[in-house]
């Protein structure tokens, strides 16, 4: 996306189709020849899954400011005030920090509309995480994308992730199950925030983050209790901050397997011996590896299809996003 496109970027969200999410992306991640060298780091399964599903906004921070391709590389470093500072790789006079804290700024308008952002790993402008800071001679990795900081700055609650750690099967999921509770969220905006409503979407998402994080599950639940008419809209964001503060936090095994027992008990009643015995080795097998969690979670399904309980049903642990993602099928 070039400085053109990224001010049109917000008309063009408005037009995504119903059925697709909006995303940003490291254009190069796209197969876009953006780098420094004139290159792309297309990366198929973003591209070939993902885009099934969500409607990817392309950006490159480093064309935005207006450097070329081909481009000297750029890289993070250590200022003599030790401040990190973004500049050029064998000019070190020539600093881009603060044009790419003004370009994440200035990309705020379509940035809201998002409802997740993959980045490109050990970029100086992109990076999530563990990005080189150059300091003397040795590199530590300890740095953060100068564009990439200030964008999660401005949206803490933001999905982000790198590229290079979607190979992470959980760290996969933890990503794109946040990304689509963020398009849930807007939906929710969109009908009108009441009370009722957000109760409605915490309960509905109660076993989700009971898989994330028990304490934080407890917090959230006193949290939304204490909401009033007069608070709502003032705590409404706090909320979403906390709920993908604990989303962010990798779901454990153990955790799964309380929350599967926990919705084990919702069947107690209309369960015979063998059908019990069959769905508690299920989830012992899975408890110690031996099942993906997508085998309990299908069977569960499949008893509650017998035997209906609207909050179950209602629940989204049970069908959290498409099947055709498999993500289930790898943790």
């Amino acid at each position: 996306m070039n400085k053109a496109a990224a001010n049109s970027a917000e008309e063009d969200i408005e037009s995504v189709p119903v059925s697709k999410i909006p995303v940003g992306v490291s254009s190069c991640l796209l197969g876009e020849r953006v780098r420094y060298d004139g290159g792309h780091k297309g990366h198929s399964y973003i591209t070939r899954t993902l885009g099934e599903y969500f409607e990817f906004y392309p950006f490159c921070p480093e064309l935005n400011i207006g450097l070329g391709i081909p481009r000297k590389p750029i890289r993070l470093a250590r200022s003599a005030s030790k401040d990190v500072i973004c500049v050029e790789i064998n000019d070190p006079e020539k600093e881009y920090t603060d044009k790419l804290r003004d370009c994440a700024n200035e990309q705020q308008a379509w940035h809201s509309k998002l409802c997740g952002y993959i980045l490109k790993k050990d970029s100086p402008s992109c990076g999530m995480e563990r990005v080189k800071i150059w300091d003397k001679a040795m590199p530590v990795r300890e740095g953060v994308g100068i564009y990439a900081q200030q964008m999660m700055q401005n949206f803490p609650y933001l999905p982000v992730e790198e590229e290079g750690r979607m190979g992470d099967a959980v760290l996969r999921e933890n990503f794109i199950q946040r990304v689509f509770v963020m398009r849930r969220w807007y939906r929710l905006q969109e009908e009108g925030l009441t009370i009722a409503a957000l109760i409605d979407f915490h309960a509905r998402h109660k076993l989700i983050i009971m898989s994330h994080d028990q304490n934080r599950y407890r917090e959230l639940g006193r949290f939304v209790a204490g909401i009033t008419k007069d608070t709502l809209h003032e705590n409404s964001g706090q909320y979403l901050l906390q709920l993908m503060e604990a989303l962010k936090i990798r779901a454990t095994r153990k955790n799964h397997v309380n929350v599967l027992q926990h919705i084990q008990g919702y069947l107690k009643n209309y369960l015979d011996k063998d059908d019990k015995e069959e769905l508690r080795q299920t989830i012992e097998n899975y408890r110690i590896g031996q099942l993906p969690l997508i085998v309990p979670i299908t069977l569960l399904n499949h008893f509650f299809r017998k035997h209906p309980d609207e909050y179950i049903a209602n629940s989204w642990y049970m069908n959290p996003y498409p099947a055709e993602l498999c993500l289930q099928n790898t943790i």
